[in-house]
């Protein structure tokens, strides 16, 4: 398997009775890249994501992260190896403070992971890590408020800050801008391409807005009815005749008629 690819599928493929959600999927994804997965409603992104990450069990097929047959690995030993996972609804301890979120997280990793009751000394390796993860996202001024009283799209930015507590090497982010104000959106997507740049992350992601999608991605995989339609660069992307007919054209007809 080639060096630079971080996580790859073969003929991956789910089924749920007589609906083929994901239709024997050949993917690559390239180390220390922004990798976006775009499609209309119901074309098998969310199912090839839980894939992923290990949360739905293939019906065929295999998933390798760096060369490592994955496919049937339990959630925590993937975890372990280096992939974490954001959902579209946001995951937080809400009474807890957003430090004790993040310090939560980065312990779990580690060797103390179920030793709640040992001095608070004890643990400051962890706490050093979260205050890290908070400063990559901008959070180290709210770092002492309970969760539930951030604004929505600092708890965005909190549960990106859970992910990369334990340093994971590939981040899997499920509709990251998902109900945020759409002025939050462009902050959010730069600092996931920041985070990309600066901390050697590669990242898949799920999201609907193609303005985003096609400003922060390397490449794109779109996918159609459970099956990969195309892949390129955005411009490669933006410029396929099938890809503008199952999704993007009127998406890019607007564009071409506002530039006019």
């Amino acid at each position: 398997m080639d060096g630079s690819i971080i996580l790859e599928t073969k003929n991956l493929r789910k089924e749920f009775g007589a609906l083929v959600a994901v239709d024997n999927v050949d993917l690559r994804v390239q180390a220390n890249t922004v990798h976006a997965i775009i499609g209309p409603n119901g074309a098998g992104k969310t199912t090839l994501f839980n894939l992923l990450s290990n949360a739905f069990e293939p019906t065929a097929g295999k998933v390798f992260f760096q060369g490592r047959d994955i496919t049937h690995l339990p959630t925590h030993r993937i975890i372990h190896l280096g992939i974490g996972r954001s959902f579209q609804i946001t995951n937080l301890f809400p009474n807890l403070t957003a430090l004790e979120n993040v310090r939560l997280a980065a312990q779990a990793l580690g060797k103390d992971n179920f030793r709640f009751l040992r001095a608070a000394s004890h643990f400051k390796r962890y706490e050093q890590r979260a205050w890290e993860a908070l400063n990559l996202v901008g959070l180290t001024d709210r770092a002492l408020m309970p969760a539930r009283a951030l604004p929505h799209g600092d708890q965005r930015k909190l549960e990106l800050a859970i992910i990369l507590a334990p340093d994971p090497k590939l981040l899997l982010l499920d509709e990251p801008t998902a109900g945020m104000a759409a002025e939050q959106v462009p902050e959010m997507m730069n600092l996931i391409s920041q985070i990309n740049k600066t901390s050697s992350k590669t990242i898949i992601l799920v999201e609907h807005n193609m303005s985003v999608v096609m400003n922060i991605s390397d490449r794109i995989t779109v996918m159609h009815l459970g099956r990969v339609l195309a892949e390129g660069t955005p411009s490669e992307i933006a410029a396929n005749p099938e890809v503008q007919n199952a999704y993007l054209g009127k998406l890019y007809g607007d564009m071409k008629k506002r530039e006019a």
